[in-house]
């Protein structure tokens, strides 16, 4: 894909993109696809998903409480549980603002983690990365939030998770659709690095398009389109009116750069696409 040749004049020292189509194919790549990047947030996401894997297991339950008082499983993947950026204290009672929280999936992964018996990273491995052949993630445990954002991985990794995104082989395509839904609607709050939005959509672990303005995603992405991006420089979108996905991963912290550089490449693989 021509597109992804823009990928060449971003100021970072490496880059590497993919795009991959609903049935699995692979549209085009650049860049290294089996360098190791630094994920950052890019790991919610991941770490979403082996929850929610947990949830079709029986080990947990969306409305079980965690976290507060008040609190559920549900309300921490939504990032409404109240919890803090970075610490363990309740800024609001749940369900009531969108607070983007790291440590709700410091939460997450500890009550996955006491659910199964199975260190979080590990289960991570065994129920997402090793079955989509992922062979190149995982979760430092290392850090101060390794399910929030310690995830290490590849262009051509994430490709393979985002084909996941698309035709999911490891949920229920109905567990999928609820997690790329709004939960807790008409929520606002403020998203990382692009300011207050009225309102502040997300799924389960899942940042929602929707109409936010501004927003790391394109003018032209769909309303229904979902994904994440990470402040390692690093982002996974799925649009599913353009019937593609698209990852990126970068060496350099995200800034002014990406957030001026990140929605005309959208647009531009969009176009490409023939939307």
């Amino acid at each position: 894909m021509d597109s992804l040749l823009i990928i060449d004049k971003w100021p970072v020292p490496t880059a590497a993109a993919a795009v991959v189509l609903r049935d699995g194919t692979l549209a085009g790549a650049r860049g290294p696809q089996q360098h190791a990047f630094p994920l950052a947030s890019v790991t919610k996401p991941l770490s979403a998903y082996a929850v929610l894997v947990a949830v079709e297991e029986g080990a947990v339950e969306l409305d079980q409480p965690a976290g507060p008082e008040g609190s559920t499983v549900r309300h921490l993947l939504a990032h409404t549980s109240g919890l803090a950026f970075d610490e363990h204290r309740q800024m609001a009672a749940p369900g009531t603002r969108r607070l983007y929280s790291n440590a709700g999936f410091d939460v997450l992964a500890e009550t996955v983690e006491k659910a199964t018996g199975i260190p979080f990273p590990q289960y991570a491995a065994e129920a997402v990365f090793q079955p989509l052949g992922m062979a190149g993630t995982r979760i430092d445990p290392g850090g101060k939030s390794p399910a929030g954002a310690g995830g290490v991985s590849t262009a051509a990794d994430l490709a393979r998770f985002a084909a996941e995104l698309q035709a999911p082989r490891l949920l229920h395509p109905s567990t999928l659709a609820e997690a790329t839904s709004v939960a807790f609607p008409g929520l606002d709050g403020v998203l990382p690095g692009f300011g207050h939005q009225r309102p502040n959509d997300w799924g389960l672990g899942f940042d929602l398009r929707d109409h936010k303005s501004p927003h790391w995603m394109g003018l032209n992405s769909a309303p229904t389109a979902f994904g994440h991006f990470g402040q390692s420089g690093t982002f996974l979108w799925v649009d599913t009116v353009a019937g593609a996905a698209c990852v990126a991963l970068t060496d350099r912290d995200f800034g002014t750069w990406a957030a001026e550089l990140w929605p005309p490449f959208t647009d531009a693989v969009l176009r490409e696409l023939g939307l």
